[in-house]
């Protein structure tokens, strides 16, 4: 799929804003992956279609969810984490995307994952940093991504957990055991 096609598919499905937001996203992980020697293509393509299923009715992810035999257990956490799985699904079975670095970070862009390829990385912490993102601690992940991505990609895990849990969300096990990883890595231990 070129970015073009991509583009106009992901047009359609989504309200303006949140097109609009793709487009940010699509941007800023072409900078990351320049930055850290990833492919341009794959992180343009990753970005622009992270979000395909982000306007898609509840009851609609909740369909795609068994359609698609994805996790069960999504159920149990916010569903807000439910477009990143049912996009990726969507992207490759609707839309014949096959590489499986886009697809996994399309997937794990909500929750990440312990062991995120570059790529994933890039298009998480793409999706948090955004010009349009304006929120407390993106500012200093926009500083923090400049010298070291594993360093923002931990820094907006932590970001998020304390976000959800002074909201009383429960917390994706996923996101957790990505935050230990990184965390772990960052002290020398495995």
């Amino acid at each position: 799929m070129d970015l073009n096609e991509a583009r106009q598919i992901v047009k359609k499905r989504l309200k303006i804003a949140r097109y609009e937001h793709t487009l940010r996203v699509e941007e800023t992980a072409v900078e990351l992956a320049k930055r850290y020697k990833e492919s341009t293509e794959k992180a343009a393509l990753a970005g622009i279609l992270h979000d395909i299923a982000k306007c898609d009715p509840t009851h609609q992810l909740k369909d795609s969810i068994y359609f698609y035999q994805l996790p069960k257990t999504l159920f149990n956490y916010n569903k807000e984490l439910w477009h990143g799985p049912v996009g990726a699904r969507v992207v490759e079975k609707d839309y014949g995307v096959t590489d499986q670095d886009v697809l996994n970070a399309i997937y794990y862009h909500t929750t990440a994952r312990e062991k995120m390829s570059k790529l994933e990385k890039i298009v998480f912490v793409a999706d948090y940093i955004e010009p349009g993102r304006k929120f407390p601690g993106v500012n200093e992940v926009r500083e923090i991504v400049n010298k070291d991505l594993d360093l923002a990609a931990q820094k907006v895990l932590k970001n998020t957990i304390i976000h959800l849990v002074n909201k009383d969300i429960k917390v994706y096990p996923d996101t957790f055991l990505a935050y230990n990883q990184f965390t772990n890595s960052m002290r020398g231990v495995d």
